[in-house]
């Protein structure tokens, strides 16, 4: 069920205001044009192509013909050289289109405090350039691309589940805090019924160069919240002071475009064409925890969100930090080192949302799973405690060598699609976020029988507490699961202040985890306000276009690459509005090279060593034709099961599509998966994925399912009806739930009376989603020649991975 707020649509479907401009991609009717009287009808369309107009081009194109000739029926044709020379008239063409077309702005500022008389520092005296462009307008670009039809939410909304009508989260607009705005809103006579678009921002240091001088950049990146998430000496410390300022100074100019539609709305064109009644205001702000200390003007160590002391975090519960409540404690006299120590407030700073309305940046900040919770509380904390860990324990030398298997283990897990693997351990130089995503799907069976089971299970609770804020929609059953993996995390942590790894656990990143559950209650699901967001938009907006420059003064060229491809997307999205992409430009000749597989059930039996392999596709057919045979085909004579002596076509793969919103899928958060069943991957070895299986669709989860290593995929023709099908070995469950310790089923491959794997074969739809297999590792070292293209093959019992994919881990808990 869906709810919106009722007087945020009030003014919604608002009639075309009089001598507006027509909206973009309008073209307006050819001169002399007038409507059809009434009572006129149009003859029906004609969908048919329109003949190809063979005209020359105008004559006031001013290359010269390239030739000229007539066909046999008469047609003029002419051909020209191309208009664009070089990449400097490719360059003109851009810059002269309007459309996407947002300048840059710069602003200038200086240090305008004391100096002193003697050793002035340089930064002192110095101009800093910020450049920025117009928020308010590339708003108003964003709120009316028609990209986003159906991709909006127009006003905030409260969801329901309709079988127990408990609240659900998922868009930004869903959450409590878009609802609570509207409601301040619609206090106002002049702004009631408005439409309320909150301005998402983030921000994020990023350096692209570190052998060539140490360049950093501070990019600031700007959204609307309406769009679905599917869709960021003693001169030192003044300094430091300054630069911050400098920040909140430079971000208060940069927004200041937008301070007047925060009490006046305006009226704008969305997406759906229709026009609205539109009040802007700051909304959630997504940064890591170094920059939430500088938007917060919070110290180091104390928590941006709440007044919790540094000394002990998680003690109790805490009340929230507010800027009324800081403003109380300045406005009381109380001096700035008391206000440091005892507060963790920088009192000489002004936080840049003190000059907007309905703005308290303590509230603003928002989640951060990428930094929070992957690279923080999992890389920075858990991994490196277990390395520390096994050093205080068994000696630096034991606990390397320990690590190097933990190394070697995880190196060893099989392939699987959208899997990172770590071929030479985890000593990288510089760790990514996807390298820390990566490691967290593989690291829990990797470290289980080396650490104690605490640890194992420390690191599973947190795991999960991750997978869980992950997902793109969370309803209260999911906060009560997200609670008490938390509450699981903070019992079984102990275990590494007990060990002495750590002295305490007052870390302001583990801290975060305990306002998720009331900031998705405000927000929304936290997967569309991720540092993450921002991290990727650096390549695009930052990286390549300092690739691309010639390093001397790179800012402006990539100032003006960057305005050069916002103008070639706009550009893109209006040629397909009016039909000109239908079709190739240029006509490519692409050539398919097909291994050479199998054509008859011998030949593939003798490729795949699987001998009964006739006799399999005899089961399998007698299963298909009678499906309702209560009988076994093993127990059918087998003069009664149909025979195949055809031929049969083998292919490398299959690929399964499903609905996969937390998975990188984009809009409509379908994702394509390829399962592959090949005899040579990337010219290394065979590579064969497991599968699950529908067994009992009555069943929930592992229950209903089982687990099956694939073969091969062929196809055949029987009485001419095509049947799609997989070769594949079974897998036994281990139990009837899942291991205790990691939460993860234990599957082992099943194997008849006399030793041999128990093949079958079955219809390609009864295949689910791909499946990840761990080998169950166990506390010995496993061999070093061991390969990740032996891993199901080398091991006799492995966990179903549920931290593959969010899919998987959807299913599999």
């Amino acid at each position: 069920m869906h709810a919106c707020h009722p007087v945020a649509l009030a003014q919604d479907f608002l009639p075309t205001p009089p001598q507006s401009p027509p909206p973009p991609g309008f073209s307006p009717p050819p001169p002399g044009f007038s409507p059809p009287p009434p009572g006129f009808s149009l003859p029906p369309p004609d969908f048919s192509p329109p003949p190809p107009d063979f005209s020359p081009p105008p004559p006031n194109v001013d290359e010269d013909p390239e030739s000229e000739f007539t066909d046999a029926s008469g047609r003029y044709y002419r051909t020209y050289h191309s208009l664009l020379n070089d990449h400097k008239d490719l360059h003109k063409v851009i810059d002269a289109t309007q459309l996407g077309n947002v300048p840059w702005q710069c602003l200038s500022v200086q240090y305008a405090g004391e100096c002193p008389e003697n050793d002035q520092s340089l930064w002192m005296g110095k101009d800093y350039e910020v450049w920025y462009r117009d928020p308010r307008v590339m708003a108003h670009n964003m709120l009316a691309n028609t990209t986003y039809k159906g991709e909006i939410d127009y006003a905030p909304f409260r969801e329901y589940d309709s079988s127990d009508n408990t609240c659900r989260w998922k868009d930004f607009m869903s959450g409590d805090w878009a609802w609570q705005q509207a409601d301040e809103i619609s206090k106002d006579p002049n702004t009631h019924g408005s439409m309320f678009v909150p301005i998402i921002l983030g921000s994020d240091k990023t350096t692209v160069s570190v052998g060539t001088g140490n360049n950093e950049y501070y990019p600031l990146y700007a959204s609307i919240g309406n769009v679905h998430n599917n869709v960021k000496y003693a001169h030192d410390d003044l300094f430091r002071l300054f630069r911050r300022q400098l920040f909140h100074c430079s971000l208060s100019a940069i927004l200041s475009t937008l301070k007047p539609v925060m009490t006046k709305y305006e009226v704008l064109r969305c997406a759906d064409s229709h026009f609205r009644h539109i009040i802007f205001g700051l909304g959630p702000y997504i940064a890591d925890y170094e920059e939430q200390l500088v938007l917060s003007c919070t110290v180091k160590n104390w928590c941006p969100k709440c007044l919790a002391h540094r000394g002990d975090l998680d003690g109790g519960s805490n009340l929230p930090r507010t800027q009324e409540h800081t403003d109380l404690l300045v406005s009381e006299h109380i001096d700035s080192d008391t206000l440091w120590h005892e507060f963790g407030i920088i009192s000489v700073l002004i936080p840049f949302t003190n000059d907007f309305p309905r703005a308290d940046i303590h509230k603003l900040i928002s989640f951060d799973l990428l930094h929070q919770l992957v690279k923080g509380a999992f890389k920075d904390h858990l991994v490196d405690w277990v390395l520390k860990y096994l050093k205080l324990t068994h000696g630096t030398k034991r606990g390397e060598e320990i690590m190097s298997d933990i190394d070697h283990r995880i190196a060893a897990v099989a392939s699987f699609t959208g899997l990172r693997r770590f071929p030479d351990s985890r000593g990288f130089k510089q760790w990514m976020g996807n390298d820390s995503k990566a490691l967290m799907k593989v690291f829990l069976s990797a470290i289980e029988g080396h650490v104690p089971q605490d640890m194992v299970c420390a690191f599973r609770a947190l795991l999960e507490f991750c997978y869980i804020a992950r997902r793109d929609v969370i309803t209260e059953a999911s906060l009560v699961q997200l609670n008490d993996a938390l509450t699981r995390f903070h019992h079984y942590r102990k275990i590494f202040e007990t060990t002495g790894t750590v002295p305490h656990f007052s870390l302001p990143r583990q801290h975060s985890m305990t306002h998720y559950a009331d900031m998705i209650r405000l927000f929304g699901a936290p997967n569309g306000l991720c540092s993450s967001i921002t991290e990727s938009k650096h390549i695009k907006a930052v990286k390549e276009p300092w690739r691309w420059s010639n390093k001397h003064n790179a800012l402006g060229q990539m100032l003006l690459t960057n305005q050069r491809l916002d103008k070639l997307t706009a550009s893109h999205l209006d040629f397909a509005a009016r039909g000109m992409l239908v079709g190739s430009v240029l006509s490519r000749a692409v050539a398919t090279l097909k291994q050479k597989r199998a054509r008859t059930v011998m030949e593939l039996a003798d490729e795949v060593n699987v001998p009964h392999l006739r006799r399999l596709i005899r089961y399998f057919l007698f299963s298909q034709l009678h499906p309702n045979d209560p009988r076994s085909p093993k127990d059918v004579p087998a003069a009664s099961c149909p025979r195949h002596d055809g031929r049969l076509y083998v292919f490398n793969s299959a690929a399964a599509t499903f609905y996969a919103p937390s998975d990188p899928s984009g809009i409509g958060s379908m994702r394509r998966e390829q399962i592959r069943a090949c005899p040579l991957w990337r010219n290394v070895a065979a590579r064969n994925d497991c599968v699950f299986v529908n067994a009992n669709p009555d069943l929930e989860g592992m229950r209903g399912l089982e687990v099956a290593r694939v073969k091969c995929f062929f196809s055949f023709k029987f009485n001419w009806v095509t049947y799609p099908c997989a070769l594949v070995q079974w897998f036994d469950k281990v139990g009837n739930c899942a291991d205790k310790d990691t939460g993860m089923w234990i599957v082992r491959p099943t194997v008849h009376d006399d030793g041999t794997p128990n093949f079958a074969i079955i219809h390609i739809d009864t295949i689910y989603h791909a499946a990840h297999l761990i080998p169950v590792y166990g506390p010995n070292f496993i061999a070093d020649n061991i390969e990740y293209f032996h891993s199901y093959d080398a091991f006799r019992s492995f966990y179903i991975n549920k931290f593959a994919d969010h899919h998987a881990f959807e299913i599999v808990s």
